[in-house]
């Protein structure tokens, strides 16, 4: 459950990591499977930022050959080859084809010689090694590719990953091993003694409340809100962050038609792009372009939309995208280290840097999704010298987080659960919806449906989710809002043509079950996700 103020306040931590994405959930998990008393605060949902933005990749960052980036390639292959082992079901392989046409800024030979250079940094421990493809194999393989001017192309393997879900169960992870973690809690200032960051004034943005949490080491793990976290410990500090924003674009998979993931270079620009698939739709992405914009106040705008569905269109002419085809879109903040060398957008670097501050914070700005959990023992590492030099306390062992599977990632085999979800007479896709949510713990989600079948019943009829989901993201991870439960917890709001509207009310009344909310709550909460749907 989601910790109160009263109980984040209670006893001094050793820990306190400002910033529920990825990141942040990935030190708080490491910190406690150390055994350190540890506190995750966030101001707004877990994943709700970035986290929740991405790519949803994780992969190995071919294109990261291009820039030099070695180091962080082979540190990313052995990342994937993690989160593959710890979270079956949230990291999943995905086969890719990489198409070349004549003109591309990428050659058919230099394409060949990074997909052996990308399989060698794997150890040759890929999913699967490459294959290169001519014209005719290519378009075996996607039909519906642009013939004209196709040289051929290549056939490798990454991975896909829900990062919503992720980031959430790596926070329910470090709950399990003693962390305390509250969402919708922010950091109105930090607490000193003789200048040093000592803890921080926290408020419960639920109810108002404030508190003042006294911790030995704090951590800032705010992603693009870091250099503003890092003014409330030095008015003067320097940025350390130039972000990008990327945007991508949900549409129809019919109108694409394409067989596996595509990887391509833009004709307008020569960016690396991706259409990915999710189930019966597809996302089209990256942009990686400068903003001013505030993280919390991130626009999509028609030039977006159309670069992207400009690029889509010329790999799969017969799809003729327009915006009336946009399904859904989300535009997410890269916290990328400042570039003083002032490189192109796309080829500044993905690395990480770990920092400390006059007042002794730690901060910890850029990375990527896949090498978050290596990111994250770097910094506990820190932060346990840190601990050892304040009150002289013993090494603490590394933490078992390339070990110990996250939540519903304790068995790869779900056969046994797939059995039990139709026995229940659950649909053969609402079935799979579960496992690929929630995995073993899809288990849960039956007992709540065997207990009260009502909840078996979908809550949008074209959608496989169930109101079971509802009470389990309630009781079991810290959903506080209906925006919570459509958009990070069940996909529906990404996955349906009305973004889920239709369901709010069911929601909104599934949540005061377990809430308490009288009726004029209810009405309240399932009016402001209609107005945040309808936006």
């Amino acid at each position: 459950m989601r910790a109160s103020l009263e109980q984040l306040t209670a006893e001094p931590a050793d820990l306190l990591v400002i910033g529920g994405g990825i990141t942040g959930a990935g030190v708080a998990r490491d910190a406690a499977m150390r055994g350190l008393r540890t506190v995750l605060v966030e101001q707004r949902d877990f994943g709700s930022g970035t986290s929740s933005r991405s790519s949803r990749l994780v992969h190995g960052g071919l294109r990261y050959l291009e820039t030099g980036d070695l180091r962080l390639v082979l540190e990313a292959n052995r990342e994937r080859r993690v989160l593959l082992r710890i979270a079956p079901h949230l990291v999943w392989p995905l086969r890719f084809v990489f198409p070349v046409h004549k003109g591309d800024r990428i050659p058919i030979w230099q394409l060949a010689a990074g997909m052996w250079l990308y399989d060698a940094l794997a150890l040759f421990r890929n999913v699967r090694m490459h294959r290169m493809l001519g014209k005719r194999a290519l378009l075996e393989a996607e039909p519906m590719m642009r013939e004209r001017g196709l040289v051929g192309g290549a056939r490798f393997y990454d991975a896909q990953c829900d990062d919503a879900r992720l980031t959430l169960a790596t926070v329910r992870s470090a709950v399990r091993h003693g962390a305390l973690a509250a969402n919708y809690t922010a950091v109105r200032a930090l607490e000193r003694t003789a200048g040093r960051v000592v803890g921080a004034q926290l408020e419960d943005r639920l109810t108002g409340a404030r508190g003042a949490l006294r911790a030995s080491v704090v951590v800032n793990a705010a992603g693009p809100w870091a250099d503003r976290v890092r003014l409330l410990e030095d008015s003067g500090a320097t940025p350390l962050l130039q972000p990008t924003k990327g945007i991508h674009v949900v549409v129809d998979r019919s109108r694409l038609d394409h067989r596996d993931a595509i990887v391509f270079t833009s004709p307008i620009d020569g960016r690396v792009l991706f259409i990915l698939p999710w189930n019966d739709r597809s996302y089209i992405g990256t942009t990686d372009t400068d903003t001013t914009e505030p993280p919390d106040q991130l626009t999509v705008s028609p030039d977006d939309i159309v670069y992207l569905l400009r690029s889509a269109n010329a790999r799969f002419p017969s799809a003729r995208l327009g915006l009336e085809d946009v399904r859904a879109s989300w535009a997410g903040l890269r916290p990328l280290l400042a570039d003083r060398a002032r490189k192109a957008e796309s080829s500044r670097s993905r690395e990480h840097a770990i920092v400390q501050g006059a007042g002794g914070m730690i901060t910890v700005v850029g990375g990527k999704l896949t090498t978050y959990r290596a990111m994250a023992a770097e910094v506990v590492d820190r932060a346990v010298r840190e601990l050892r030099f304040k009150d002289g306390r013993s090494r603490t062992d590394a933490g078992r987080t390339d070990e110990e599977p996250l939540p519903g990632g304790e068995a790869a085999d779900l056969t046994p659960f797939r059995d039990r979800g139709l026995e229940l007479g659950l649909s053969p896709d609402s079935v799979a919806h579960l496992l690929r949510n929630y995995g073993t713990e899809a288990a849960g989600i039956y007992n709540l449906g065997a207990g009260e079948r009502r909840l078996l019943r979908r809550l949008v009829p074209s959608h496989p989710a169930v109101e079971a989901e509802v009470v389990h993201a309630v009781r079991r991870e810290m959903a506080q809002t209906v925006e919570d439960v459509m958009v990070r917890r069940t996909h529906i709001y990404y996955e349906t043509d009305d973004r889920g509207m239709q369901a709010a009310r069911r929601v909104a009344e599934l949540m005061a079950r377990e809430r308490g909310w009288d009726e004029a709550r209810v009405e309240a909460e399932a009016a402001r996700y209609l107005e945040f749907a309808g936006g």
